[in-house]
């Protein structure tokens, strides 16, 4: 196997890294807010979720083929093999790759939502920029297609997002507080699955797109080509994968950290999410999941009448943004640096120390995570704002019963500690309303048809 042959195994292996955790990272943006209403149950949400992930990354191929166009000059680099150079645009994107994962992994570690997409673009402009000079970033692309898009898309979906949840609470004030949440479980469900697709449409395809520009550099394809089929059902897997194992941390971040929302609320944001990333995509607008997903979250505590939004914790997701750009880039300036002088007497022990750099930092921060774990079992525990964002005390995310006793405080059914504020005139068992509870592994039927027995479920809205 030749040296180039490696480096380009090497980047493949690491594109489709870096695809699995975009997977796991944006699982949120669709899925939080069904799973925080109970719409559908942890582990359905997100094998529902990969699901349409990876039928999604079959329907277009359009972003795979504009990866990264407008915002960084890759065609100044020589593609062609006989010149010796091509080595440069897999340096590049390996790089720029090595920026977009460790960024994702960190903001997962705080359980902070940001965009995968601009890490990934952050990445490249960085290792663009040390090695092209000023010239191989296309800086009114930045401004145009990432600055202004990243103010916008939240204040927009917002803005949608309070109106609908408004316009819903008012309309359906008459209706049998047990017939909303029934309806609008639903009604989360098909929302959320629309997001999902898109989100598998788009966001696969721009690993496809790094990819075809590895196999362009290393002469296996020409620009001309198609993406070849086993890079689509690669990407697309990946991707799916990585949903389905859930980034828990910033599941719960969205889901629990800065709105309480109910299933009113949540198909409001659902279906704002899903019409302003369409509409988007219609016109051509770079938009990102992430940040319209948490404007639509915001909007409806907004909407709602006396629900509390958590300012403090949108506080840090802004800073998470707007650093995300330049601290990817920083990561992959410095990996391409490293990779560079160490590789100049062998390109392939270059590639690898910074390979193996990656490695490790990844591994720490998994260590790093396990000592607070979140899972399906305990994403759904009130809130603790005085812990680290998206994170829980050690005794809490190893408690597979937390989720379940949370679970009833939030519908209103009593457990032992709550017992004494039970209102006695129900007549309800505490211990037998609790256990009705069908746990996070049920199916979506189960949850839908969960009954509603409390008083504060069959009256009106809070």
């Amino acid at each position: 196997m030749s040296p180039e042959l490696i480096i380009l195994c090497i980047v493949v292996v690491t594109a489709l890294a870096f695809d699995f955790t975009n997977g796991f990272h944006d699982t949120g943006n669709a899925m939080a807010t069904s799973i925080a209403t109970g719409a559908l149950k942890p582990k359905v949400a997100v094998s529902l979720s990969a699901a349409l992930n990876l039928v999604g990354a079959f329907l277009s191929v359009e972003v795979a083929a504009t990866v990264a166009k407008g915002i960084v000059n890759l065609d100044k680099v020589s593609v062609d093999p006989a010149d010796g150079k091509n080595h440069m645009l897999l340096l590049i994107v390996f790089c720029g790759l090595v920026g977009g994962i460790l960024w994702n992994l960190l903001t997962w570690l705080f359980g902070l939502p940001s965009s995968s997409s601009h890490a990934l673009f952050g990445g490249l402009i960085g290792a663009a920029l040390v090695s092209l000079g000023t010239s191989g970033v296309v800086w009114g692309g930045v401004v145009g297609k990432i600055i202004i898009p990243a103010v916008l898309a939240p204040v927009v979906a917002g803005i949608i997002s309070a109106v609908a949840t408004a316009l819903v609470y008012l309309i359906t004030r008459n209706v049998e507080h047990e017939k909303q949440i029934r309806g609008f479980r639903w009604g989360q469900i098909l929302s959320a699955s629309l997001i999902s697709l898109s989100h598998g449409t788009n966001d696969a395809q721009k690993t496809m797109g790094v990819i075809f520009l590895a196999l362009i550099a290393y002469g296996k394809v020409n620009p001309d080509d198609g993406i070849p089929a086993w890079v689509k059902v690669c990407c697309a897997f990946a991707i799916a994968l990585g949903t389905y194992i859930g980034g828990w941390r910033v599941i719960r971040t969205l889901g629990k950290g800065l709105v309480e929302v109910e299933s009113p609320q949540g198909m409001a944001a659902d279906m704002a999410t899903a019409s302003v990333i369409l509409a988007s995509s219609h016109f051509g607008l770079a938009l990102s999941t992430t940040h319209v997903a948490t404007g639509s979250i915001l909007g409806t505590g907004l909407g709602r009448k006396g629900a509390e939004v958590r300012w403090g914790v949108a506080g840090r997701m802004v800073i998470a943004w707007v650093i995300t750009l330049p601290a990817a880039a920083i990561v992959g300036a410095l990996t391409w640096l490293l990779g560079h002088y160490v590789g100049l007497h062998n390109e392939m022990l270059g590639v690898i120390v910074v390979f193996a750099v990656l490695v490790a930092a990844a591994g720490y921060i998994y260590h790093h995570s396990r000592k607070a774990p979140i899972n399906a079992n305990n994403v759904n525990d009130d809130w603790d704002e005085h812990s680290n964002p998206g994170q829980l005390s050690s005794a809490e995310g190893k408690d597979p019963t937390s989720f379940k006793t949370r679970r009833s405080r939030k519908l209103g059914t009593a457990t032992k500690q709550d017992a004494v504020s039970a209102d006695p005139a129900t007549g309800t068992d505490p211990a037998a309303t609790a256990s009705t509870d069908p746990g996070p592994n049920a199916s979506v039927a189960e949850v839908v048809a969960e009954p509603l027995n409390t008083p504060q479920q069959q009256g009106g809205h809070r």
